[in-house]
């Protein structure tokens, strides 16, 4: 156990590091300002709901010994296939805003500007996989990076002052309760190719078999438990600048909270979070959009770091010359709502299947768990797919 400690850790910092990118720290400043306290208990239950996803994943992941698409091919044939469609297309297009939230970190931070913010920070993400132990170098990457994220965070938030006791009380008794807010944190914390993040990287360093759930389980909390402490503090930041009356800028939220919590020195923090944010998100989302296609050819395999390479250089490429193609990034994030119970609900059928999991029994409170996040996530994506389609062809 103690040998796969680094492992361990490096799947569940991948899986953080994956989930919080630039819309995470969005997401979590505009709704702290819409809800104020009540936010806390919308973040309670997305950890609840988060954990239990994240569980049900990785385990069949684990003891079927097998990627998320052959898995899915095995319940459906074509199956794996679709679903690695999705999350290619959704991860490349997520990957095009990851990079543009790296370009504006180094604006923050050196005034340059954010195309060739973009630029040097594609090239940092680039170098990882320039070397012969890149996953062990991106393990080490993504612990170092979260570390500085919670560090940076939790001295915004003490120096903002929140009413944490309000904050508390409001957690386990809500003045309101916003089910597309709880449905908007689950999407962004274990949607789309993040579900996946961590439990292919432990494929590949040979956490597996039945014997390793241990291990596995262990790695997926820890995985929410990250991103879940670097929610919480910025919750916690956003909610003492907004509980003072202070308006926040529309334009970049997340920056006004540390800029009014801690002054220019604040907005300077801003500008490493969102960069430590979006490279390790850069990251995440280019290794586990690959391990969805790798399996299909033998090509690929032999040259995933290249090809890692090239799906870094095309989202940098896409940023740098066109921007950020508004309605492709609205129609991913409509997909990306449908990549989470589509993949579950695979993963829920596979956690039956004998052929697949073996002599393996599939714990019945993950399962009902499992049920209730696809059938709630199916509806609420399925919903919003239908809003954005017209948008997307007017």
């Amino acid at each position: 156990m103690k040998k796969n400690w680094s492992v361990l850790l490096g799947a569940a910092f991948l899986m953080a590091t994956s989930a919080v990118g630039p819309g995470f720290l969005t997401q979590t400043t505009v709704f702290t300002q819409q809800l104020a306290a009540s936010f806390g208990f919308v973040i309670l239950t997305s950890i609840i709901l988060d954990i239990g996803v994240q569980l049900n994943v990785w385990r069949v992941i684990a003891v079927s010994e097998k990627r998320a698409q052959d898995i899915a091919n095995m319940v459906l044939p074509g199956l794996g296939a679709f679903i690695s469609l999705l999350i290619v297309l959704g991860g490349l297009a997520f990957n095009i805003g990851n990079v543009g939230g790296a370009g504006l970190g180094f604006n923050v931070l050196l005034g340059i500007s954010s195309e060739t913010g973009a630029m040097i920070a594609a090239a940092a993400a680039i170098a990882v996989f320039l070397v012969r132990e890149a996953g062990k170098l991106m393990d080490r990457f993504a612990q170092v990076m979260g570390f500085l994220m919670i560090l940076l965070i939790v001295y915004v938030a003490v120096t903002s002052a929140p009413p944490v006791g309000d904050a508390l009380a409001k957690t386990f008794s809500p003045d309101e309760v916003d089910v597309l807010a709880i449905v908007t944190l689950v999407g962004g914390t274990v949607g789309g190719y993040i579900t996946f993040a961590g439990g292919h990287r432990l494929l590949d360093a040979g956490v597996k078999g039945k014997e390793s759930l241990g291990q596995v389980n262990t790695s997926a909390v820890s995985g929410i438990t990250v991103a879940s402490l670097i929610r919480i503090f910025l919750f916690l930041a956003a909610l003492g600048v907004v509980s003072k009356g202070l308006v926040l800028d529309a334009a970049n939220p997340p920056a006004s909270v540390f800029r009014l919590s801690a002054g220019e020195v604040g907005y300077k923090l801003f500008g490493i979070v969102m960069l430590s944010a979006a490279v390790t998100s850069v990251i995440g989302s280019a290794y586990t959009s690959v391990s969805f296609i790798k399996s299909f050819s033998s090509t690929i395999r032999k040259y995933e770091n290249w090809v890692i390479i090239g799906f870094i250089v095309v989202s940098t490429a896409v940023f740098v010359t066109i921007g950020q193609p508004v309605r492709l990034l609205i129609l991913a994030g409509s997909l990306n709502g449908l990549i989470l119970p589509i993949s579950l609900g695979t993963m829920l059928f596979a956690a039956y299947r004998p052929a697949i999991v073996g002599q393996y029994r599939h714990p019945v409170l993950l399962t009902i768990f499992g049920v209730v996040v696809v059938l709630v996530m199916a509806y609420l994506g399925g919903y919003t797919l239908m809003q954005q389609l017209p948008k997307l062809f007017s």
